[in-house]
């Protein structure tokens, strides 16, 4: 699915989306094709199976985000940085792109 599919079918809701095409251009990442995951009651419930998914499977790229924009605008910074493990928070750091909604 297309951005515009996506925000058609879920009105007005957060949700885990994976990218299933994407690529990088002028330091944003442009998603070309993307799939619903999961469909969340609110953000923090979005954050926290974002987070989940992204542990169980660090290879694929998701991403928590809010039908209400408009656009996607992800934003790309490459950083070099020291692994990190939070036990706590349940997060991995590591040498990798960071990547952001602006």
């Amino acid at each position: 699915m297309k951005w515009s599919d996506v925000r058609a079918v879920h009105q007005t809701q957060w949700l885990v989306i994976e990218a299933l095409e994407a690529h990088s251009e002028n330091q944003r990442r442009i998603l070309d094709r993307i799939a619903v995951i999961e469909v969340c009651p609110d953000g923090s419930i979005a954050l926290q199976s974002y987070r989940r998914l992204h542990q169980q499977y660090p290879l694929r790229e998701f991403y928590f985000v809010h039908t209400g924009r408009a656009e996607l605008e992800i934003g790309e910074r490459h950083w070099a940085g020291v692994r990190l493990k939070s036990k706590l928070a349940g997060w991995t750091m590591g040498l990798a792109s960071m990547v952001f909604l602006a």
